[in-house]
């Protein structure tokens, strides 16, 4: 059942981000506006359309935190390996995600405090300053 599901949550928020997903919700939604005049644009026909973006923004609300969640533990395990693998890195670091976000933030504050003695700014900034100047 795991594997089904997988599969199918990846799928279908992979075609949920694709161009031929909104031009299918787009003509949706065009033929339902056209379609107001028809029915004397009454509560049935606005409830149509209520109701079915509710229930499609419910399910995949669902869809899309699964294939995210998968996302991010596989990126966490590829960082760890990172770790593990860099002789100067510090393992230290593995599994800090199951920390607060206060915690992680004392971590993020000492790292930038030791970048090194006169650094005004971590280097990432450098290297963005940098980046911006070759345009």
């Amino acid at each position: 059942m795991n594997k089904f599901f997988t599969r199918f949550a990846g799928n279908i928020a992979s075609f949920a981000g694709s161009p031929v997903a909104f031009v299918a919700a787009l003509g949706a939604v065009l033929v339902w506006a056209m379609t107001g005049p028809l029915f004397g644009f009454s509560e049935v026909w606005q409830l149509v359309i209520n109701t079915g973006t509710t229930i499609v923004t419910f399910l995949m609300i669902f869809l899309v935190q699964n294939s995210q969640n998968r996302d991010s533990a596989a990126m966490e395990a590829k960082l760890d390996e990172l770790l593990r693998a860099v002789e100067q890195a510090r393992a230290d670091f593995i599994g800090i995600e199951h920390l607060t976000d206060g915690e992680i933030e004392k971590i993020r504050a000492r790292l930038e405090k030791d970048t090194g003695p006169g650094n005004q700014k971590p280097p990432s900034q450098d290297a963005v300053g940098r980046l911006l100047s070759r345009r």
